[in-house]
């Protein structure tokens, strides 16, 4: 079946569609939808909610996005506990022993890819790509794999070819760069000051010749 959607992600408001937003969607026929905590109660209530998504596509494939990252940003956290699982936890345990990274983040990977599969989720929004600074606002924080680019940029190719192991799509962030930020961009826009030379060299880098399909840009 060929649709022609609009280039756009939607939101929804609540645990299910109100009336109004399928009429939205039948008629404006958007290109996904990102579900955000509001939307999560339980296992059984979010399976019926991204079925009854995609059944006003009638397209099983239909793209349905979630930041289920680890840490404190988990939007599955009323019925899974993954906050130990930090990307600063991730980063840290490359730096200390690579072997042992490369197996936990293959079975962590593995099972959230699995629980995702299982509820009709096709797209994580990972890996953060962001450069921790100690001075930074915490919106990135131990999001962030590290404040070194040559880990960030390993843990991420790790991440996307593990997901996509798992037939989960990546989206990586914060496109350019959000760890200089000052302020955190859900409140106010922060601005950054470097050169074009070094943000090239160390922000910007880190995003390069990765194999992810999408990408999310920050508001900057």
């Amino acid at each position: 079946m060929t649709v022609n959607r609009k280039a756009i992600i939607f939101g929804i408001k609540g645990y299910k569609l109100s009336k109004s937003e399928k009429k939205l969607f039948e008629k404006t026929k958007p290109w996904g939808v990102i579900l955000f905590s509001r939307n999560i109660k339980n296992i059984l209530q979010l399976k019926l909610l991204i079925s009854e998504i995609k059944k006003i596509f009638n397209d099983k494939y239909y793209p349905i996005l979630i930041d289920e990252e680890g840490g404190r940003v988990s939007r599955l956290n009323k019925f899974i506990d993954n906050s130990i699982f930090s990307g600063n936890y991730f980063g840290n345990l490359f730096h200390k022993n690579k072997s042992k990274f490369y197996e936990y983040n293959y079975v962590y990977t593995k099972q959230i890819s699995y629980l995702l599969y299982l509820l009709g989720i096709n797209i994580n929004t990972v890996p953060i790509l962001d450069i921790r600074r100690k001075k930074s606002n915490n919106v990135i924080g131990d999001r962030s794999y590290s404040s070194n680019k040559r880990i960030i940029s390993e843990v991420g190719n790790s991440v996307i070819k593990n997901f996509h192991a798992s037939k989960i799509a990546t989206v990586i962030k914060h496109l350019p760069g959000h760890g200089l930020s000052k302020v955190d961009s859900h409140f106010r826009l922060p601005r950054i000051n470097k050169t074009y030379s070094y943000l090239k060299k160390n922000d910007f880098a880190v995003f390069k010749n990765k194999s992810s399909i999408f990408a999310m840009t920050g508001h900057l």
